[in-house]
């Protein structure tokens, strides 16, 4: 598929999405690049700020198939991976797969549930597989978690454990919609008269991995690589932060700044194209210095800051 292909797509599914998100196109558009890359999508604010729907939309549009996850306290893993049931007829136990084994896992409130259950996924999420009962099942291809979470101020609920906040690739703020936004989503809805919206699938699982596919071959200059390393190793060891970015965060921002040049139609990454994903890809990643955390400093104001002292390599 021809990069140019691969733009058109996007915008496509990305045009179809906004019939059911109002006045959010940048965050929709991180959701797109996090997607082409692989990715896994954190989407965290407050309540009714539109997290679950923007999920389920984006899996009506991609064409794929879809389950949802409540997360609560009382969930157990084996209610997300699934299990081996006795068959009485049989005589021998046969495995029952859990929700997990869909294309789009939608965890939604993944915060709500106790951090043993909320590992259940780390396999999942890194290798696409689940092991139970020392048997391995592959998942379908593409696999996608997209997770909600409320800020974990919040009663009732638990931090992710650093190693799963580290696998997923964005983590992005849907925030309040502005003035006019808002108007625009009540309009809508006395127009619908009902509360469902109509999405059309644009693209199916088979064009997707074609579109990721031609992803792959978008050229990063080894100057642009060298940036990548360079804001990711800043985070190491700039005072303010207590634990920087791994290599894997390297290779998010890597992926998800070809996937940006992409759905620009371009086949070679620009340095803007890292600096518009860093925060997306690497604040989540970061564990600020206690002392800070009474100055109410933000990982977001870390890495911008981060940004502001690298210098821009100058790329033909």
């Amino acid at each position: 598929m021809q990069i140019s292909r691969v733009k058109l797509r996007s915008q496509q599914v990305l045009d179809e999405v906004a019939k059911a998100i109002v006045g959010k196109e940048e965050v929709l558009h991180q959701a797109m690049v996090a997607i082409l890359a692989a990715g896994h999508i954190l989407f965290e604010d407050y309540p009714g700020l539109a997290k679950t729907l923007i999920a389920r939309s984006f899996a009506r549009v991609l064409g794929i198939e879809f389950k949802r996850i409540q997360f609560t306290p009382d969930l157990l893993p084996s209610d997300i991976t699934g299990s081996h049931i006795f068959d009485t007829v049989k005589r021998s136990f046969t495995f029952a797969a859990g929700p997990i084994f869909a294309n789009i896992i939608l965890g939604d409130e993944i915060n709500r549930a106790t951090p043993k259950t909320q590992s259940a996924l780390l396999e999942a999420m890194q290798e696409s597989q689940v092991t139970i009962g020392g048997e391995t099942h592959p998942l379908p291809s593409p696999f996608i978690v997209i997770a909600t979470q409320n800020p974990i101020e919040y009663e009732g609920t638990f931090p992710l454990p650093e190693a799963q906040l580290d696998r997923f690739m964005v983590r992005l703020l849907v925030g309040y919609p502005d003035h006019d936004g808002e108007v625009e989503i009540l309009r809508r809805r006395q127009e619908r008269k009902n509360d469902d919206i109509a999405l059309n699938p644009i693209i199916d699982s088979d064009e997707l991995l074609t579109m990721r596919s031609a992803v792959e071959d978008v050229f990063v200059h080894p100057d642009i690589a060298s940036y990548i390393v360079s804001i990711v190793a800043k985070t190491r060891t700039d005072p303010s932060i207590y634990v920087g970015a791994s290599p894997r965060g390297s290779l998010a921002l890597l992926k998800l700044s070809r996937a940006h040049a992409a759905i620009e139609g371009r086949d070679y990454v620009l340095p803007d194209d890292v600096k518009i994903l860093a925060v997306p890809a690497l604040a989540h990643r970061l564990i600020l210095s206690p002392e800070l955390w009474s100055k109410k400093l933000t990982p977001t104001n870390v890495m911008e800051n981060i940004l502001s002292s690298i210098p821009v390599p100058k790329v033909d």
